[in-house]
């Protein structure tokens, strides 16, 4: 017999396996960018929209499965899988774009993005709400996909989702390393968590497993983003 539903893990996870998280969820996204281009191609922008959107959220996958590389206790777990299937949860870093064009360059730049308060992770779920279902919205008004979707938003979103796919497999080995510099800071304050990601990047060059240099524009060349200027 076929079950009703599937079963959710929930529990702790070993290094390995969170690396193969983050490279199944890597995969997944490149997947369901190139699917978004076909559509946006074929001018199909609702339907476009609706899986860059996706594409968005698996890469989003991502700085979940860190923290809970670094989770200490079996509540942090839960609230951390929590955010793992959480929508809006998954899809914070959309906005990181729009920061970097004003400006932003430091760590300290890019913590709108993580405030509880923040609105932009709803704003990205109602549109893929409204770029895949009809609805009664405002003063009785239908809303359907193809009609309040248009071509600049779906350029604009697909290429967002572009932003944040990467090529290349994460190493066991760089969780690790994350583990080792992140796990005792996590609870600490800025200048800590900053000095122990410059530790963290250091060791990486060092191990060959990111680019020498450490600026910006490298570390974001070696997850695979490249912001326009």
């Amino acid at each position: 017999m076929v079950k009703k539903r599937l079963v959710a893990y929930m529990g702790k996870l070993n290094n390995k396996k969170i690396a193969e998280g983050i490279n199944v969820a890597r995969r997944n996204a490149s997947r369901l960018l190139e699917d978004a281009e076909m559509l946006l191609d074929s001018k199909r922008y609702a339907s476009a929209v609706s899986l860059a959107i996706l594409s968005i959220e698996e890469s989003g996958k991502e700085h979940i499965l860190r923290r809970l590389a670094i989770a200490s206790t079996d509540e942090e777990e839960l609230q951390i899988w929590k955010d793992y299937r959480s929508h809006t949860k998954k899809n914070i870093m959309w906005f990181m774009p729009q920061l970097v064009k004003d400006g932003a360059r430091y760590l300290d730049d890019f913590k709108s993005l993580f405030e509880p308060e923040a609105e932009h992770p709803y704003v990205l779920n109602q549109l893929k709400q409204i770029s895949l279902y009809t609805d009664c919205l405002g003063r009785a008004h239908w809303s359907e996909p193809s009609a309040v979707i248009d071509e600049e938003l779906a350029r604009m979103l697909v290429k967002i989702a572009k932003l944040f796919v990467k090529g290349r497999n994460m190493e066991e080995k760089e969780i690790e390393l994350w583990v080792k510099h992140l796990g005792k800071v996590k609870n600490s304050d800025n200048k800590k968590m900053k000095e122990a990601l410059a530790n963290w990047y250091a060791e990486m060059e060092e191990l060959g497993l990111a680019p020498k240099g450490g600026s910006l524009a490298d570390f974001n060349q070696w997850l695979g983003i490249e912001f326009d200027e």
